[in-house]
């Protein structure tokens, strides 16, 4: 029996999903993650993951879709997102939207996208400083320093916030916090 998959609706073979794979509808994908049905949503979600970095234009419907009501959809969109290597660098901006939302599972997968553009998201490195505080979720806290770190030299502006982070009861943001010190100041200090 082949596995089914949906996109839109419509119900892929594994031949039609081989077929989607070699010449993927990116915007009919992005767009099924909206899709009313959940179904629908988590197997476009799905196809994005088997897709690979190929699926790197749809990463901000992607984090969008880490928020879903449906454990399926955000499961295949974390799963996509994971990878994905790096967004588009037009991204940053709806990136650094989505680093600041209340959904942890999404602001963590945008912090993350933001450091895996490097010194491409120095434009985000205020609300990355801002995701480095206390009452944010600790993961999210973590990946923020991570991605400073990986920002390198044009996030000096989070040097102090990351020796505050980097006094945290927290081990693994205080060493984190202190390895983007570090590569922050590698080259300019």
């Amino acid at each position: 029996m082949l596995p089914v998959v949906y996109i839109l609706g419509r119900r892929k073979t594994d031949r039609l999903q081989t077929s989607m794979t070699e010449h993927p509808d990116l915007a009919a994908l992005a767009t099924a993650l909206t899709a009313g049905d959940p179904t629908v949503r988590a197997d476009a979600a799905e196809t994005l993951c088997h897709l690979g970095e190929a699926a790197a234009p749809a990463a901000v419907p992607l984090v969008r879709a880490c928020g879903d009501d449906d454990d399926r959809v955000r499961e295949w969109a974390g799963a996509a997102l994971e990878g994905l290597g790096s967004p588009p660098a037009h991204t940053t901006s709806d990136l650094a939207g989505l680093a600041a939302a209340e959904d942890p599972l999404a602001a963590y997968w945008a912090v993350t996208l933001l450091g895996r553009l490097g010194e491409g998201a120095a434009a985000a490195v205020p609300v990355l400083i801002g995701r480095l505080g206390e009452d944010v979720d600790p993961a999210v806290a973590q990946r923020a320093a991570w991605a400073l770190g990986k920002i390198g030299p044009s996030a000096a502006a989070a040097v102090e916030p990351l020796r505050h982070a980097a006094t945290s009861d927290d081990p693994r943001l205080a060493r984190l916090a202190g390895e983007a010190i570090t590569a922050i100041t590698a080259i300019s200090g």
